[in-house]
């Protein structure tokens, strides 16, 4: 039997999301397939920055994740692939989530309104960029329809990565 997923509101990140970001994302757990280590306070204040300008140009970011009662718990959503390697310019939609809410479905209804909203601006079609190590968002992949596109070794740590690919035509 399939839970019901929660309730999940996507906004565009304010100012103050960058210092929550910071302390929810301050967890080796969170950060074991995003570099290892917490990054600084003015990583987060920059991407905020940079989604609100990208939400305005485009009609997609990476937005803000709040729960039912109204608590930031992370974010999800869209940009092209910003490396210099892998589907370079491609819309790739991610997520990352504060660790006291994993295993809840939050980012599975999120990333389905991600979709959605991706959808809406016209984008035809996305992908995910994964570490092969993480099983969690792996799930997610498949969860949403995506299917493995090719495999690569990361740059940064040598390790196998995954590029799932979602056609959004109907």
């Amino acid at each position: 039997m399939k839970r019901p997923l929660p309730a999940v509101r996507l906004r565009v990140p304010t100012d103050e999301d960058a210092v929550v970001w910071h302390r929810i994302f301050d967890d080796p757990d969170v950060m074991e397939f995003h570099g290892g280590r917490p990054a600084e306070l003015s990583v987060y204040e920059e991407l905020t920055a940079r989604q609100r300008r990208h939400d305005a140009e485009h009609g997609f970011c990476l937005w803000t994740m709040v729960d039912g009662s109204g608590q930031v718990i992370g974010f999800t959503g869209a940009q092209p692939w910003p490396g210099d390697w892998g589907p370079k310019g491609e819309i790739e939609i991610g997520w990352r989530l504060g660790r006291a809410h994993w295993g809840k479905g939050y980012v599975t209804a999120a990333a389905r309104e991600t979709l959605q909203r991706v959808r809406a601006a016209g984008v035809a079609e996305v992908v995910a960029m994964v570490d092969a190590r993480n099983a969690r968002s792996i799930a997610v992949t498949e969860r949403l329809g995506m299917r493995l596109g090719e495999v690569f070794t990361i740059p940064s740590s040598e390790r196998r990565g995954h590029c799932y690919r979602l056609s959004l035509h109907p």
